[in-house]
């Protein structure tokens, strides 16, 4: 029986909900702009990332349904699970209207979320090393993309971080630690933004493993790869 997982919850807990039919799996669209120079065959194309996209399941329902549950459950944005990936997970909203009438008259419907082109692993463990004499850490980007980790680091005065020899970023640790968030691009300490305290670029890692290294007073590190697919 097909099921999804929204917003940690599981389908099969709303009373007389039924999912009836998954989307299939696929891959967003790449967005591009592509420019033509006169003299010149053809034209060039600039990719530009990809195109965030739908994905649209059909519901049905059993006896002594709960619609007031039903209508609570497909609301907002979160996590999205479907038990055709069990294993991944969607950065997901829903948009669209859902039509209840038809639900209730023909005891069927659609749902129609909007996801991000990213899907990413339900449970990746976080690489910790607690630092004595290391210089480096391996950390694994099990995806096939290139993937944008967050990365918290504990120590004194100025790091510098580099991913597989190669200098990315340079931070000032002023508290107990900073976090370098490259998804939302930003550096914090708990809720406070510490983007001043950081110079260069968000570190971003390659797909399979990666040498993590760093120049300073370090004494723990945390990566949390956000290994990513599409």
């Amino acid at each position: 029986m097909s099921k999804i997982i929204w917003k940690d919850k599981c389908s099969d807990d709303i009373q007389g909900l039924l999912i009836c039919e998954l989307p299939p799996i696929s891959k967003p669209k790449m967005r591009t702009s592509s420019t033509e120079i006169d003299g010149r065959d053809g034209d060039i194309v600039e990719y530009l990332g990809y195109k965030s996209y739908d994905k649209t399941i059909s519901i049905g329902l059993t006896r002594n349904y709960d619609l007031d549950a039903i209508m609570n459950f497909f609301t907002g944005n979160g996590k999205l699970i479907l038990s055709n990936e069990p294993d991944k997970y969607y950065n997901a909203q829903i948009v669209d209207s859902i039509d209840y009438n038809k639900l209730i008259n023909f005891k069927t419907a659609k749902v129609k979320f909007h996801v991000q082109p990213y899907k990413y692993l339900v449970f990746e463990p976080s690489f910790v090393l607690e630092i004595k004499d290391e210089t480096s850490l391996k950390v694994a980007n099990k995806g096939f993309e290139v993937s944008k980790p967050i990365i918290t680091l504990y120590g004194t005065g100025t790091i510098q971080l580099l991913v597989n020899g190669l200098e990315v970023c340079s931070v000032n640790i002023e508290d107990e630690y900073i976090t370098i968030d490259s998804e939302q691009e930003e550096a914090y300490f708990g809720s406070t933004l510490k983007n001043r305290q950081m110079t260069g670029d968000f570190p971003k890692l390659n797909s399979g493993i990666n040498i993590i290294s760093w120049v300073g007073n370090l004494t723990k590190i945390e990566v949390q790869p956000k290994s990513r697919w599409l």
